[in-house]
């Protein structure tokens, strides 16, 4: 049997009890992490270095760059980390994809998706989840976006409004879970987790720590 990863999934909000120098006293048992969206690319960086642990991540609808490091670095990405926009990776044993963006309510703005936008997204994600059930038995452990699928942790308004084609993509697919960000709570017993068929959809605004059992 697998060991249990423990996973620190971050989103839209720099949390300074994470970006502080002794992170690792505190998070050194962190095996992977997982950014949601909407997080500047200096403090992924940062919890890369800290905690020397590998990062996959996805940009949210904020995300456009070059964005500027404290040290005067200009980054267009994550150094270090793997963005998985439309594709899939392996990383210690999970299979993860992303999907990038929000829901378009500017027109030609960049990180942005109509439903129909959404869905050609989905279709060149397509082959490598065809290719992860041919080499590993099973389509996708884990999906990342920043938005949440519609119905479910979504909001009225288009910007937070979620993706019906998400819904799909999970029915088909079957992840054990879908990490997304971008909606904000602020109360203690505001819904964060809920279970949609097969897979447990998590908002993991500003930050939360999974433990995950990798199949064998």
């Amino acid at each position: 049997m697998a060991n249990s990863l423990k996973i620190l999934a971050v989103s839209d909000r720099v949390m300074e009890n994470l970006y502080t120098p002794n992170v690792r006293d505190y998070h050194s048992d962190v095996d992977m992490i997982i950014g949601c969206g909407d997080l500047p690319f200096y403090y992924l960086d940062f919890l890369i270095s800290a905690l020397d642990v590998p990062l996959v991540y996805v940009r949210g609808n904020h995300d456009e760059g070059p964005q500027y490091a404290v040290d005067k670095r200009v980054l267009t990405h994550v150094p270090g980390g793997q963005e998985i926009h439309g594709r899939s990776v392996h990383v210690k044993g999970i299979l993860l994809a992303g999907l990038e963006g929000s829901m378009r309510y500017r027109p030609r703005a960049s990180l942005m998706y109509t439903e129909a936008e959404m869905r050609r997204e989905i279709v060149r994600l397509l082959p490598h989840l065809f290719w992860n059930r041919q080499r590993y038995g099973r389509f996708l452990d884990i999906l990342i976006t920043p938005s949440p699928p519609f119905g479910i942790h979504d909001r009225s308004d288009l910007p937070h409004t979620g993706f019906r084609v998400f819904l799909t993509l999970l029915k088909l697919f079957k992840p054990s879970m879908m990490l997304h960000g971008h909606i904000h709570l602020y109360r203690q017993d505001a819904l964060r987790v809920s279970q949609f068929m097969q897979t447990t959809i998590l908002n993991v605004y500003p930050y939360r720590i999974l433990d995950f059992d990798p199949l064998p």
